[in-house]
């Protein structure tokens, strides 16, 4: 029987196919990788899902549409998360604050509504006791700094109603920063938006980076005094989409504590995909408005594949590659997870939450300890979050 090395060590051992032992020793990785994975904590830093929270969708039922949802949370073993606050930065003045309002308080309502399962948080600590109890931590990040509608008090409102990072802008410009997908209008932040920053760290409320232009985010990460999030992130070495960092960002963004959470859609893990949909965006567009909503989605991607033939398939398996390519760029330490789940398109592998596991244990053949998985899962973020809470309060002198 050929037999040859799977180049895996595993309690001492090599597994060899069609060894007596390799299959009893792969059953043992995977018991090992779910015995960490379902002891952490597991936080994700974005989730599209507060939407669905102003509807009759219900959170602690499960459903067979969506990403996220409570049952299936347990499942995939995932009991941390931000909601994000998003809305298009299209919506701006007013309008943008008031509709932001509502998202924050249909959170506010989920941890009220089922105060046995879920724990609305603002701190670490807040986190790890609602984990030590057995509640989902909800925490909330602000999606695109056009919702401050340009005022510092606004800002100072949502830090106080337990927004705790801004993403300081979406898809397009705000009047003080420059997006990753707009024409550069600011030459990166305005004064203001450096005003933004400082506020930021004297709230104790994360700068986020991830959506920004590359000038944008060497601003920020020169005004900020506290460490600073990438909370749904790619590596732009592996696949090229604008909201990907490059590896000198992601050195920088580690270099002052900052921490890069791997996002999950299929277009920023796939370079493949990523060049397909840039080919095709044009038409996109065009179908979009021809046929828009949800319900013609399938009908745009056959138009789409007729001329441009089917689009690749991602694999769930780009993720593991960002991540690893991260923690080689920059360490351990400064690498976590921002799903984008609720917010596109998941590679193959990863359809909904339940599919988490997969990564502990896809990192654990890789070679990565236990102490490793438990940073990558959630430890990362949390030392983060208190490493921005202390230098709120050295800036406020709160003794």
């Amino acid at each position: 029987m050929k037999r040859f090395c799977l180049a895996l060590l595993f309690g001492g051992f090599v597994l060899v196919e069609g060894s007596p032992y390799a299959a009893q020793n792969v059953d043992r990785l995977q018991a090992s990788a779910r015995k960490i994975h379902f002891s952490s904590i597991v936080i994700d830093t974005h989730i599209d899902t507060t939407p669905r929270l102003q509807t009759d969708w219900k959170f602690a039922e499960e459903h067979n549409t969506g990403h996220i949802d409570l049952p299936r949370m347990k499942k995939g073993g995932l009991n941390a998360l931000f909601f994000s606050i998003y809305m298009s930065g299209t919506v701006t003045g007013p309008k943008a604050v008031s509709d932001s309002l509502e998202r924050i308080a249909a959170v506010h309502k989920l941890a009220e509504d089922m105060p046995d399962k879920v724990a609305l948080c603002v701190t670490a600590d807040q986190v790890r006791k609602a984990h030590k109890q057995g509640k989902i931590a909800a925490l909330m990040g602000m999606e695109g700094g056009h919702m401050i509608n340009n005022s510092l008090p606004t800002l100072r409102m949502y830090a106080e109603l337990g927004v705790r990072y801004l993403t300081l802008t979406h898809s397009v410009n705000t009047d003080w920063a420059d997006s990753s997908g707009d024409q550069p209008k600011h030459n990166g932040l305005t004064d203001f938006g450096k005003q933004v920053v400082r506020e930021l760290n004297r709230l104790g409320v994360m700068v986020d980076i991830s959506h920004v232009s590359d000038k944008t985010f060497w601003d920020a990460l020169g005004i900020s005094r506290a460490p600073m999030i990438a909370s749904h992130s790619s590596c732009r070495a592996i696949s090229g989409h604008a909201r990907n960092m490059t590896d000198e960002m992601i050195k920088a963004l580690a270099a002052k504590g900052g921490v890069i959470q791997i996002n999950y859609l299929d277009q920023f893990i796939d370079n493949e995909l990523f060049q397909y949909s840039s080919k095709s965006r044009a038409l996109m567009t065009e179908l979009t408005q021809k046929y828009p909503g949800r319900e013609n989605a399938e009908k745009r991607r056959e138009e789409v594949a007729k001329q441009f033939g089917p689009a690749p398939k991602a694999s769930w398996e780009r993720i593991i590659d960002h991540i690893d390519h991260a923690v080689k760029l920059v360490g351990v330490d400064h690498v976590g997870l921002g799903s984008d789940f609720d917010g596109g398109s998941m590679p193959v592998g990863m359809e909904d939450v339940t599919h988490l596991p997969q990564i502990t244990e896809a990192l654990l053949r890789k070679g990565y300890r236990e102490s490793d998985l438990r940073k990558i899962l959630g430890e990362n973020t949390l030392r983060l979050l208190a490493d921005v809470e202390r230098v709120s309060l050295q800036m406020r002198d709160v003794r």
